[in-house]
């Protein structure tokens, strides 16, 4: 139905009612999620027995959205070197796990725990009624980190450096 969407180049039509026309207009997703739900960045999973992945599996039981959210991490540095997704749900769902994959590749552990799901809802000019997408894409991050950091401190390879994650 997104794809359907994306591709109208008329966002309103006519109606007739009563014998009288009446225009009626079509709601439609801003284009960075028809672009993230039509092109995905970053679709995929990784070894979760993996010591340096950090893996977040997060749910919406109200909408039935459910995103996992994979970091892969350079234990020398603390930098997320990559990350994936994979998500089943609404088109907003999954274009706010791309765009959070997309926004913690490059970063510092400590920079992608100040990714508010506020942030990624204005960047995708989400409508009230999907903040909760966003809302469980803040939620991913904060669990792979969470995730990882809790298999780093197994390891016993946990340094003070490291940014500990409070309890969501």
């Amino acid at each position: 139905m997104l794809r359907l969407v994306g591709k109208r180049l008329v966002p309103q039509t006519q109606v007739q009612t009563l014998g009288t026309p009446t225009l009626r207009l079509r709601r439609r997703y801003h284009e960075r999620v028809v672009d993230h739900y039509n092109n995905p960045r970053n679709v995929g999973s990784f070894d979760k027995e993996d010591p340096t992945v950090g893996t977040g599996l997060v749910g919406a039981p109200a909408c039935g959205d459910v995103m996992k959210l994979q970091i892969k991490v350079d234990q020398h540095s603390g930098k997320i070197v990559d990350a994936c997704f994979k998500t089943f749900g609404c088109g907003s769902a999954i274009a706010s796990s791309s765009v959070a994959t997309e926004w913690v590749k490059g970063k510092h552990m400590e920079e992608v725990l100040s990714i508010k799901n506020t942030e990624i809802a204005k960047h995708l000019s989400l409508p009230p009624v999907k903040l909760h997408c966003s809302m469980l894409a803040e939620d991913a991050i904060k669990a792979a980190v969470k995730d990882y950091e809790s298999k780093k401190a197994k390891n016993g390879s946990s340094d003070a450096s490291s940014p500990k994650v409070a309890e969501a």
